[in-house]
This record gives C-alpha cells, sequence and structure tokens, in this order.
C-alpha cells in the first residue's frame, strides 16, 4: 500500500564486464535471482530485480556489460545497457576498485554524458584494496564526470551497502508500491531457471565455451506428487561444444543438473525432475532470427 512519505522508482547498474553488477543486485534484494560468474558477459538481459523496504521500493535494472561488440548479441547487450540511461530515476555506474580506471570505464563515462539522469558512481571491491589507495581514485573518476554521489562498497562482503541504499533514496520520487513486498523480480521462474542452468555452465565450462551456449526452457509442469519436471535445452554454436556441455559418458552434463536442480529447488520451495538437452545452432550469436527466438529482443 502507498503511503504519503514512501518513494518508489527504477535504478540501472551499468560497468564494465564482471565488475560486481549481479552480486551487488543479488546482495541488495537478499537472494539469487542474476547469475554470477567470474567469466565477463554473464549476463544477457535487464534483470529486474525488486527491493522494498517500509519506506521504499527500488526496482533495479542489471544490465549486461557495457564491452566493445564481436557479435549480434554483443551489439544487442550493449544496446540493452545504453538504452536503460534514460528510464531510470539514477544510474549506478559500478566500477572495479580493485583493478583501477581502465578504457572500458571511458568509455562508458562518454556516454552518461548524453544523459541528464543523476549518476552514482559506485566503486566496488573495496575489500581487494587499502584506504590510502581509495582516494587518488576517487579524486581520478571525479575530474572526468560530475557524478552525483561516489559510495565505495563490496558487493561480495556487504560493506556499505546500506550507505548506498540511502543514497539511492535521495533520487526517488514520492510515489507507489509497484509490487508486492515479498516479490524480488518480475521475470518469470522459467526465466530464471534457465538463467540458472547457464550459471552452472559458465563455472564448470573452458573459456571457448561460455559465451556460445544460450538456455532456454522447453517445458515446466508440476506432476501428480509435486514433482515440478523441467525440461531445459542448452544451445551451442558447434558440435564440439557439444561434446564438451556432455563430457565424458555424460559427467559434465550429470554436474550441470545436479549444481542447476540444487539453486531451483530453493528457488521453487518444490523437488524438481530436471531434464537436459544439448543441441547445436550454428553462429547463433550472429543470426537476428535465433536470437529473437532465444528472447534476446531489442525493446
Amino acid at each position: 500500500m502507498a503511503k504519503s512519505s514512501f518513494k518508489s522508482g527504477f535504478v540501472t547498474i551499468v560497468g564494465r564486464p564482471n565488475v560486481g553488477k549481479s552480486t551487488l543486485m543479488n546482495q541488495i534484494i537478499g537472494q539469487k535471482i542474476a547469475i554470477m560468474s567470474d567469466k565477463p558477459q554473464t549476463t544477457r538481459n535487464k534483470i529486474h530485480g525488486v527491493y522494498t523496504s517500509n519506506e521504499m521500493q527500488i526496482i533495479f535494472l542489471d544490465t549486461p556489460g557495457i564491452h566493445k561488440r564481436q557479435s549480434k548479441l554483443g551489439d544487442y547487450m550493449n544496446t540493452t545497457a545504453l538504452n536503460t540511461f534514460g528510464e531510470v530515476e539514477a544510474v549506478l555506474f559500478l566500477a572495479d576498485a580493485s583493478e583501477g580506471f581502465g578504457g572500458g570505464d571511458r568509455f562508458i563515462i562518454e556516454r552518461l554524458k548524453e544523459v541528464k539522469t543523476p549518476v552514482i558512481l559506485v566503486l566496488n571491491k573495496i575489500d581487494k584494496i587499502t584506504p590510502e589507495e581509495l582516494l587518488p581514485m576517487i579524486e581520478e573518476y571525479s575530474k572526468l564526470y560530475p557524478f552525483a554521489e561516489i559510495v565505495p562498497i563490496s558487493a561480495m562482503m556487504g560493506n556499505n551497502v546500506n550507505t548506498l541504499l540511502e543514497q539511492i533514496a535521495k533520487y526517488l520520487p514520492e510515489g507507489p508500491q509497484y509490487y508486492p513486498e515479498d516479490q524480488v523480480t518480475d521475470h518469470p521462474e522459467q526465466f530464471v531457471c534457465a538463467e540458472l542452468i547457464r550459471e552452472k555452465i559458465l563455472h564448470l565450462t573452458r573459456e571457448e565455451v561460455p559465451h556460445s551456449i544460450a538456455v532456454t526452457i522447453e517445458d515446466m509442469r508440476v506432476q501428480e506428487n509435486g514433482v515440478v519436471h523441467i525440461s531445459a535445452v542448452i544451445f551451442v554454436e558447434r558440435d564440439s561444444q557439444k561434446g564438451i556441455i556432455i563430457g565424458k559418458q555424460g559427467a559434465l552434463l550429470k554436474e550441470i543438473g545436479k549444481l542447476a536442480r540444487h539453486d531451483i529447488e530453493h528457488l521453487l520451495g518444490s523437488k524438481i525432475f530436471l531434464e537436459l538437452w544439448v543441441k547445436v545452432k550454428k553462429d547463433w550469436r550472429n543470426q537476428e532470427r535465433i536470437l529473437r527466438d532465444l528472447g534476446f529482443n531489442r525493446d
């Protein structure tokens, strides 16, 4: 129920690949809705995460990392991230304090100069640097852009995340509660399940595979015994990648299924039967029709 002093609004999280955007959102929301990996370009779609307190509701858009494009999929990912700037009350520009300022940061800052939305600089991974290293870094970023706020945090450890929420609240208008207080995302369960499966593949496969995969849920239904039956397809670009995903005597595919099943059961709160298939769609990342079929829409 909306209150006279209740604030609400939309906030986007942008930054180079692998700076901790999904980790931050999961930390704020309190559970996993965005997949996390040590490999860049993990997030391919805008993930809507919902944070609700007694005073405010923030709908977060966790976007793909902005990067130098190498395929139509990469072009889609950059467009998705950049298009969010005009849709929100504030932009969180997340940077990796442990790596320092880089060319990717400069690229994003140049794009930020084109919008009027308040931008909050969030320096993440401060647990990996000393306090003496932090101040010069803040000064360097400040010279390049008039940030509305600068907040150093550790998304993984949770350090200073509450302070960040307080700073975001300053830029939210009074407004309604868009979602029930116990809702943490507006994505359907099938989408989150597919993302959890993809996360396990990212963790378990070598460099040549991760960005060549996509996962779709073909069927999801509750059986008479209460078990949720899920049939999912893992798409790869080459026959050799199919063999890697399956593994020797199906060992890797079984491990992917085992780990994904654990997270999906936690998400759904019920037992599941997970059936995984691996199919080849050659060069799918550069084919517009296939990208649309897999849910990568530009709008």
